[in-house]
């Protein structure tokens, strides 16, 4: 089994390199497999406040650039591919890519999720420069700032009320003329006198120089356009986007037990599967933070190694 991983760990997010790391320091023959750049959603992030000893000004790239040396550093093998295909109910797991077929006694999906986009110009192009994706990340750079929240489920509504701990007015633009949230949840955000609310509306278009300086929003009944400019002493506001999430788990149907597209598991990461763990946004999860997909790494990649034990050294 000379050619055989000890842990493939698909993805290289937070908890993807958390596990390499881990798993590498274990002295576990790892790979880490990711199809893009290392570092999931927070290397769209300009600023790291609330991950605990991040070095001051810490960006999300320079945090995951840390991850990947400390990874690297520790011996774990690092590959670009895209999983096409795996059979991971066999006791030596195969995960087959566009570049080659990797073996593996086990195996930790760590592929994370990707918020849904608006769609509008302008809004990748500000990504980490006014839009957001995540309150708890970056409410707290908008504070005394006005800031809009684009959509009307639970999660919007509950991000908006907590961005009133920062911002000056959060406005909720809701495509229908009623929220989706639950009502508790809705009454609260009636209740709270910071927040306002435009019905029957879409964003069309986010637009600035270098930061989000103006929206262009559309009613959806009238066809009516109307422009949001910021105001002239604070130069900008904050636009979050809040109309779900996909997790990047479809190869993974069928195979591993789900919940809306999310992976099921247990306190030790583990799935229905065994020898397969899930760790960071991909799974079933109360909160998807770069400080809860590190831990989950962490124990993931622990478990694989008392997995191997038990089922390879016997």
């Amino acid at each position: 089994m000379s050619n055989i991983y000890d842990v493939v760990i698909l993805g290289a997010g937070p908890a993807g390199l958390s596990a390499g790391l881990y798993a590498a320091r274990a002295k576990m023959k790892t790979l880490v497999i990711e199809k893009e750049k290392p570092g999931g959603q927070i290397v769209t992030t300009n600023e790291v406040a609330n991950y605990p000893g991040s070095v001051e000004n810490a960006t999300g790239p320079s945090l995951i650039g840390r991850m990947v040396s400390q990874a690297d550093e520790f011996g774990a093998e690092r590959i670009v591919d895209e999983i096409k295909e795996v059979n991971l109910t066999d006791k030596v797991k195969i995960i087959k890519g566009s570049k080659g077929e990797y073996q593996a006694k086990s195996v930790i999906v760590a592929t994370g999720a990707k918020p849904k986009l608006l769609g509008c110009p302008g809004e990748k192009e500000f990504t980490g420069k006014g839009v957001s994706y995540c309150a708890t990340c970056d409410g707290d750079f908008f504070t005394d700032f006005d800031v809009y929240v684009v959509g009307g489920g639970d999660s919007a509504v509950e991000e908006a009320i907590f961005l009133t701990k920062f911002a000056r007015k959060v406005t909720i633009i809701h495509r229908r003329d009623k929220l989706k949230a639950a009502k508790s949840i809705q009454e609260k955000a009636f209740k709270n006198e910071k927040i306002d609310f435009i019905w029957d509306t879409q964003v069309k278009e986010i637009k600035g120089e270098g930061i989000v300086e103006s929206l262009v929003l559309e009613n959806l009944k009238t066809g009516e356009q109307s422009e949001i400019v910021a105001n002239e002493d604070d130069g900008t506001f904050g636009v979050f986007v809040f109309v779900g999430f996909n997790p990047q788990t479809d190869i993974f149907e069928g195979v591993i037990d789900m919940e809306n597209g999310y992976i099921k598991t247990d306190g030790s990461m583990k799935t229905n599967v065994p020898g397969v763990f899930a760790a960071g946004d991909c799974r079933v999860t109360p909160l998807r933070q770069v400080i809860t997909a590190a831990a989950d790494g962490a124990v993931a990649a622990i478990q694989a190694e008392k997995y191997i034990e038990n089922e390879f050294q016997k």
